[in-house]
This record gives C-alpha cells, sequence and structure tokens, in this order.
C-alpha cells in the first residue's frame, strides 16, 4: 500500500456524518501546537483544545484532505479556525463519547501503522493481483 494517503481526513468525515445522523454534537479533540494549527490560545489546555464542530455551533465547515475550517464564536469573538487533519487526535459525540481516536504521531501516510504482511506456508510470499490487458 505503499504510496497512499493519510486515512484521517476520510474518517473525519465518516464519522463526523455518522455523529450527525444521530443526532449526537460531534467535537474534534486537536492538538493546538501542530503547524497550521489556528485555534482560540486561550481555551487551549495542556497543548490542547475540544472544539464544537455541530452544524448549530460552526458556520461554512470545509472538512478537505488538507484542512478542517470553520468560522466559530469563543466567547463572544467570531473567528475563523484552521486544522489540519493531522492535527485531530480525535472524533467524538459530546452526549456518550462514541467517536474515534487517532495516534497522535501521524505521518504524512498511514504507512507506519502498517504491519508487515504475514509469511505464507512454505516461505514464499503472498499473492498479489496483477492487472491483465
Amino acid at each position: 500500500m505503499a504510496g497512499m494517503t493519510s486515512n484521517r481526513p476520510y474518517l473525519i468525515r465518516a464519522l463526523y456524518e455518522w455523529i450527525v445522523d444521530n443526532n449526537q454534537t460531534p467535537h474534534l479533540l486537536v492538538d493546538a501546537s501542530g503547524d497550521q494549527v489556528v485555534v482560540p490560545q486561550q481555551f487551549v489546555k495542556e497543548g490542547r483544545i475540544v472544539l464544537n464542530i455541530g452544524p448549530n455551533a460552526v458556520r461554512g465547515l470545509e472538512m478537505s484532505n488538507d484542512l478542517i475550517v470553520f468560522g466559530a464564536r469563543f466567547g463572544g469573538m467570531s473567528m475563523e479556525v484552521l486544522v489540519p487533519p493531522s492535527a485531530v487526535l480525535g472524533i467524538y459525540a459530546q452526549e456518550n463519547g462514541r467517536g474515534m481516536l487517532f495516534p497522535q504521531d501521524d505521518p504524512e501516510t498511514d504507512e507506519a501503522d502498517e504491519e508487515p504482511e504475514p509469511p505464507t506456508p512454505g516461505g514464499g510470499r503472498r499473492p498479489k493481483l496483477t492487472l491483465v490487458k
């Protein structure tokens, strides 16, 4: 699977939709110390911040593979929030805590998380699909 992009942005979008479809409030746990992270620093605790990204709490929510962007109010002040998916440590429903946590040290790809292929009987390599023209 070499060369594949991170699955984190896809999982974030899928879990967001699942949480909202179940009438729950999606929250992001974010590593606020990461590059490109723009969040209200007065609400950061121990380098992390929890952000309510529910449809009633934010405006203009865009979740691309490179950046999560939305506008929100913090202490009465409007602010544009920017969070790269690699800085998202988890997404969960506020009401019941159901969701997913991600490893903190996410490389650009998930190759580091892959397990090596188990050996096949007889010591040979695992069979692979090949393109037939």
